[in-house]
């Protein structure tokens, strides 16, 4: 036998390795792998977004419900300040805050140009207690309590509905005009709160 054919076999064994351990041991851990996601199915892991809306915090807006608080009783007490100098200029007389009401509601009283200028210009379209200004003034505080909570919408909504019938039955019947306009405007604006936020409202 030739060197060369001895040669030769040698160079043709030594192209086969045999596999290291470590490679067996990686290929097994692959297969388990597998075997295990296809039991398990697959995994969803919530996106950075999807975390930081779950983990959204709402809290009322302590400093926005504190003016809103103060503008509405200054103006408040600014308006019964005018109303109770114009019935008692006239001779009316009333017992609580709810009499100046009922008072109003009937009509049975006359107004001054001056009084009648001002309570025109209050209550014009763009007025302080005007449609406009009194329903966004309604749901910016709505929007305070809750922090600007979505799910607190609907919760807000029968609170301005119970306050409206209270109204109703201070003033003795009816709202005016105004007023039911001011509470369509009302809800209006939080049905546009609930289309935005995703709810759906009931018809």
């Amino acid at each position: 036998m030739s060197v060369n054919g001895v040669t030769g076999a040698t160079d043709a064994y030594s192209t086969y390795s045999v596999p290291s351990k470590s490679t067996e041991v990686k290929n097994e851990t692959k297969t388990a792998g597998q075997a295990a996601a296809a039991d398990t199915g697959v995994i969803y892991e919530p996106s950075e977004e999807a975390k930081a809306a779950s983990a959204k915090k709402y809290t009322p807006d302590t400093n926005m419900i504190a003016k809103l608080k103060a503008d509405s009783d200054a103006r408040v007490a600014q308006f019964k300040s005018l109303v109770e100098k114009l019935l008692l200029g006239q001779g009316k007389t009333y017992n609580n805050a709810n009499d100046i009401w009922s008072i109003l509601s009937s009509g049975d009283f006359t107004v001054d140009p001056a009084t009648k200028a001002q309570a025109q210009a209050d209550i014009a379209e763009d007025g302080y207690w005007g449609v406009s200004q009194t329903s966004q003034r309604i749901l910016d505080f709505a929007t305070a309590l809750t922090g600007g909570d979505p799910d607190k919408i609907e919760e807000m909504r029968a609170a301005f509905e119970k306050g409206f019938k209270q109204a109703e039955k201070t003033w003795g019947g009816e709202l005016p005009e105004i007023s039911q306009k001011t509470y369509d405007a009302v809800m209006k604006g939080f049905d546009d709160m609930a289309e935005a936020a995703g709810i759906r409202t009931e018809a």
